[in-house]
């Protein structure tokens, strides 16, 4: 190898030296390679190695490696591909790609999934039940189990007995729980209080479940459940009979 010395480097900081070595030998005859050594004569073969020994007290970054001199316009070129990669980064890649996907399922022949939209004019199915209908919890009444209410001597006051007509329904299903969620029905619905109208709910509860009605199976409310419950006074509580018909048949008799 050739060497045409060492030169001192001005766009470095006071005592930083240039060499460049050229090569006389191999495939790479002729070519050249560049060093910078420091004022300690640390040795320097590429830009990122003299960017961490300097760190911030340099700005590198229109530094060229090769003559050794700040490149004003190699700054300008920087900044500009750094402005244009946040731009596309901000912007994104829009997908102009409209057909529908594939269903993932297992099945012989490829089907597109169904696409549901809450436009009434649109071709495309719409439903909308969608928007109007809100998720409901499965089985949120177990959530009362183990609850009870106390009077003001903090004694546990002792819950009524269900009517034998009034069955519950469900994994782990109590009288305690079905009481407190006929209750729960009774306070935040307006709705007819039937139970679980579906005979299959008893084989698959969670596929079947209708989740607007207690946990408990299709009852009816007959005069004699009236009579039992208001006793003497069910014949000077009329109102008493249209109420219990109504949260058990479904609709005033």
């Amino acid at each position: 190898m050739e060497r045409r010395g060492r030169m001192d480097c001005p766009a470095l900081p006071p005592g930083w030296k240039k060499e460049e070595v050229i090569r006389k030998s191999g495939l790479s005859a002729g070519k050249s390679d560049v060093y910078y050594f420091s004022p300690s004569g640390k040795k320097f073969r590429s830009k990122p190695q003299l960017a961490r020994y300097l760190g911030n007290t340099v700005d590198l970054s229109s530094f060229d490696f090769r003559t050794g001199k700040m490149m004003p316009s190699k700054l300008q070129k920087n900044k500009q591909r750094l402005r244009n990669d946040s731009l596309n980064q901000n912007k994104g890649k829009p997908d102009l790609n409209t057909t529908l996907p594939i269903r993932q399922t297992a099945s012989i022949f490829k089907q597109p999934v169904t696409k549901v939209t809450n436009h009434p004019s649109n071709k495309v199915r719409s439903d909308p039940q969608r928007v109007t209908e809100q998720p409901r919890q499965l089985f949120w009444e177990k959530r009362l189990q183990g609850l009870s209410a106390s009077d003001v001597s903090e004694q546990i006051i002792k819950s009524m007995e269900l009517p034998k007509g009034l069955q519950g329904v469900g994994p782990g299903n109590n009288d305690e729980t079905l009481l407190s969620a006929v209750a729960s029905a009774l306070h935040t619905s307006s709705a007819p209080i039937t139970g679980q109208l579906s005979a299959a709910v008893e084989k698959n509860p969670a596929v079947w479940l209708n989740t607007s009605q207690p946990l408990c199976k299709a009852f009816i409310v007959t005069d004699e459940d009236i009579s039992l419950l208001c006793g003497d006074n069910s014949t000077s509580l009329p109102e008493n009979d249209e109420a219990f018909r109504y949260h058990g048949n479904g609709a005033p008799k």
